[in-house]
């Protein structure tokens, strides 16, 4: 009995022991380090994802393979499909290392941009110095000087005319004598003609100007204009305060109009049409629409013919309408409505052949419809228990529609889409890009070809060339090449089953590449349930974005609950109302995966995110604080009623009621237990800082211990040393907090 209680408490002891000497390493940071895109990018990956840049005739495009050793321009050409240098890479090497004094290489010319000029001519820019390249003579000289634009003007496609705004009016002006026509007069400061409302219109001091907007569409026959009546008069202004300055000692105070959910006192905008040779007027006979649900506005091919797409507020009503110009005739074309909301609603038109197509969630999954504009008939394309992504290309001479789908081949993950082509009538549905990937194309300008970039996250990329009738095809242009990541393996693709108890969800694990099967990790989650997308990584190109956090000794994982896009109409809608509930599926997940594989540490998991992402990860520790230990929630809305009214109004409904409560991050603070660090930029205009600041003051009330940091010159998005001040401060505090190792604080960013 002795003996078994010594040999208990030396294993007791030892466990103590071994977890105390748990440590984390230079090396540790080193390899995190090196897993940052900066450091990853065209260094040691490469053709992670291939840009296609086609030849505006047609004739051909143009793209860069890279390797460790070579960065090379190829072109291929139609119809022969031959393969060729773009250009002579050691000429053009040695002709610039001449021009500009430095020692190019033929094998890594930094080039910036291209433009296609001709088939023997293209406009390259390197350095910031630009150059006509001929192509055929292999010589450089200085492009012709640019005329410099005046974004204050817009001229009509007939040139006889010139647009601008003055005095908060529309005028023209005659190109040919100069002659001024005033369009409109009943614009002043506050209900401002051919103007718009800008998301970062900041305005400076507490009377401070607005920037200054202008912006009007010209009809194809240069006869008509539209533009917008930007009415300011009883819009309400949120605030910053900028101590950025070094060389002030008083913050600036900074403004910019933008409303919360269920406000009135917001900007409005309405669109209005002249015509110029009359001078008339024309105002629309719509309800007042604010900038959060304005009136969309596409011309017809037809004179004098306008389409008009307008949103109810709260987005639970549709409506498309043509409007007749010479009569002023309004005509409801088509209508939609919905018990939670009209979210991913979208429409190309297709005026020779009489239709409009659009997608919709109407029928429980997003499908395609036609339009007839004569009749206004509406027609189903497709239909079925998967979800199309867009509308990629409409062609009117073959009577074709090409668009990318998820979910629709059986035993696929839902989130990959593939290209299908379908005729206007419904028929002869054809599945282009069969392989079991997902692809992302592009098509040439004539529509004969597209280009295949297909992969998952744990399958590289190949590029590809198709025909576009068939989906054969024709020529690989390059792969991805991972060759320099020895020890790298990818993400681990998971499915688990969601809170309803049927329902498969998917997800994602990154796993360090010293992984130890015998040891138990800690997890970090990483977090964004916006409804409008979904974190699933389809693709290669999101292979390597957590990988560094592993390296610190976590495993890391990325799921989507039920609530977030790219699945049916009733998946989706699990969020309405309920944007904290998503988070239940995450909490399902991880402790499924922590049953499924003994080294996840389910008594030590973390979550951070940032915007819609940083609320995930405040509300995770104040609504399970017995599973989520440790967060970092950055320039978060943590109260809905706090944000621009545009997001929480789609996704909490309007008006405003008791959902936005209790929802609120800040109602909950008292909820507490675990490690929370909230971060914000102080000069954020997209969610402003109030939040986190409200955060804090309801934690400081439920006396509740927590970390806060606010980056006085950043805005939504950190950048520079900043943003690796914060990834340093987000590293360590998982370090500290769910490892419980000493971090480091001083390492190389290279």
């Amino acid at each position: 009995m002795k003996a078994s209680i010594f040999f208990i408490a030396l294993f007791i002891a030892s466990a103590f022991l071994a977890e105390g000497q748990d440590t984390i390493a230079m090396d540790d940071y080193r390899r995190a380090v090196s897993f940052l895109q900066e450091n990853l990018n065209d260094k040691k990956v490469f053709n992670l994802y291939v840009q296609t840049h086609w030849f505006p005739d047609s004739t051909g495009f143009w793209f860069t393979q890279q390797s460790i050793e070579n960065k090379k321009y190829t072109k291929i050409t139609f119809p022969d499909l031959e393969a060729s240098d773009l250009f002579d890479h050691q000429m053009l090497a040695k002709q610039l290392s001449d021009s500009l004094g430095l020692d190019i290489k033929a094998n890594d010319i930094p080039i910036d941009r291209i433009e296609y000029k001709s088939p023997t001519e293209l406009l390259i820019t390197v350095k910031n110095t630009s150059y006509l390249l001929n192509t055929r003579t292999h010589t450089l000289k200085a492009p012709p000087q640019e005329k410099e634009t005046n974004n204050k003007e817009i001229t009509s496609p007939d040139n006889k005319w010139v647009a601008y705004a003055e005095d908060y009016n529309l005028f023209i002006k005659s190109t040919d004598d100069k002659i001024v026509r005033q369009l409109s007069t009943q614009g002043t400061k506050g209900y401002e003609y051919a103007s718009w409302y800008g998301w970062g219109d900041i305005m400076e001091g507490e009377n401070g100007e607005r920037p200054n907007n202008f912006r009007v569409e010209w009809s194809l026959d240069s006869k008509w204009i539209y533009a917008n009546i930007c009415d300011l008069r009883s819009a309400q202004k949120m605030y910053l305060l900028d101590w950025s300055i070094d060389t002030l000692y008083r913050p600036r105070l900074l403004s910019y109009y933008r409303g919360s959910p269920g406000d009135t006192t917001m900007v409005y905008m309405e669109p209005v049409f002249f015509n110029i040779e009359s001078g008339q007027e024309i105002k629309v006979d719509l309800p007042r629409s604010t900038h959060i649900n304005t009136v969309d506005v596409e011309w017809s091919k037809s004179p004098n013919k306008i389409f008009l797409t307008s949103m109810s507020r709260g987005y639970q009503k549709l409506h498309i309408y043509t409007l007749d110009l010479d009569t002023e005739k309004l005509q409801r074309i088509y209508s939609e409505s919905s018990e939670t909301n009209i979210d991913n609603f979208d429409y190309e038109l297709a005026e020779d052949s009489g239709y409009l197509f659009f997608l919709s969630e109407k029928s429980g999954w997003r499908q395609l419809y036609r339009l007839d504009l004569e009749s206004t008939l509406e027609t189903p394309i497709t239909n079925g228990a998967f979800y199309i992504n867009r509308i990629e290309r409409i062609d009117e001479e073959h009577q074709k529609i090409y668009f990318l789908a998820s979910g629709k081949e059986d035993g696929r993950n839902p989130y990959y889409q593939h290209l299908y082509s379908i005729s206007f009538n419904g028929e002869n549905l054809k599945l282009l890009t069969d392989e079991n990937r997902h692809h992302i194309v592009s098509f040439s300008p004539d529509g004969k070809y597209l280009v295949d970039n297909l992969s998952t996250v744990n399958n590289p990329t190949i590029a590809t060339l198709r025909s576009t009738s068939t989906g054969n095809i024709l020529k690989e242009l390059a792969s991805a090449d991972v060759k320099a990541l020895n020890d790298w393996s990818p993400p681990e693709i998971f499915s688990v089953i969601a809170r309803d108890g049927k329902t498969p969800i998917y997800g994602a694990i990154w796993k360090p590449t010293n992984f130890d099967a015998a040891k138990r990790y800690p997890v970090i989650e990483m977090s964004y349930t916006g409804p409008h997308t979904h974190v699933f990584p389809t693709n290669f190109t999101r292979a390597f974005s957590l990988q560094s956090y592993a390296e610190l000794g976590f495993v890391v994982v990325v799921v989507d609950g039920l609530g977030s896009s790219g699945r049916s109409k009733q998946f989706h809608d699990y969020s309405y109302k309920n944007l904290g509930g998503n988070l239940e599926d995450h909490v399902l997940a991880i402790k499924q995966l922590g049953e499924k594989y003994s080294w996840i540490d389910t008594s030590r998991v973390g979550i951070f995110g940032h915007s819609a992402g940083g609320y995930d990860a405040g509300r995770a520790v104040l609504a399970y604080p017995d599973f989520y230990k440790v967060a970092v929630a950055s320039s978060a809305d943590h109260d809905h009623r706090m944000e621009k009214a545009w997001w929480p109004e789609m996704y909490m409904g309007w008006p405003v009621d008791s959902a936005y409560q209790l929802q609120s991050n800040i109602t909950n603070a008292g909820n507490l237990k675990g490690k929370l660090l909230i971060t914000h930029g102080g000069i954020d205009e997209n969610v402003n800082p109030s939040a986190t600041f409200k955060l804090a003051e309801a934690l400081i009330k439920a006396d509740k211990q927590f970390d806060m940091l606010i980056l006085p010159s950043q805005r939504h998005g950190y950048t520079g040393n900043y943003r690796k001040y914060f990834e340093k401060l987000r590293w360590n505090y998982f370090v500290e907090h769910l490892r419980g190792v000493e971090p480091i604080w001083d390492f190389n960013w290279e």
